[in-house]
């Protein structure tokens, strides 16, 4: 009897152990489904900023390009009473800023999302670009006047 007692509480707790197991690896799945889930929410959180920042530094180009297109038009209305020699060393000046300020647009109108880690690059570029672009626009319109 005392035999058959020991086997029933041996065999007892070998099962509650077999089952207790079974139970912690089933919570196990399920918290590592519930991470998996909640980093997609996460990484579905960052595509949403980034394709968001893309699009805002878009609009702040475009504008920050229509001011200089709105520059070159002014600076061309006020050469209409420049000198011959003056007007064509200005035209010249102009010219090519317009078309720097053309390869910007067209960059930024090229660039394909590739990353985060690639548009923090290309933004950084672009934006030393675009202030270099601004600070020989404003050297345009000052007067060296000697």
């Amino acid at each position: 009897m005392k035999k058959s007692i020991l086997t029933l509480a041996v065999c007892s707790f070998i099962t509650v152990g077999i089952l207790i197991s079974c139970n912690n690896s089933a919570q196990k799945a399920d918290k590592a489904q519930q991470n998996v889930i909640k980093a997609n929410k996460d990484l579905d959180q960052a595509n949403k900023e980034y394709l968001a920042d893309i699009g805002n530094y878009r609009i702040e180009t475009a504008k920050r390009i229509a001011a200089n297109d709105q520059i070159i038009y002014e600076f061309r209305t006020k050469l209409e009473h420049e000198k011959k020699i003056a007007k064509a060393d200005y035209n010249k000046k102009i010219a090519e800023l317009e078309q720097k300020n053309r390869d910007m647009k067209r960059k930024m109108d090229d660039y394909k999302s590739d990353g985060k880690e690639n548009w923090e690059k290309f933004k950084a570029e672009f934006n030393h670009d675009m202030d270099e672009l601004g600070k020989a626009f404003k050297d345009l319109t000052v007067k060296n006047v000697k």
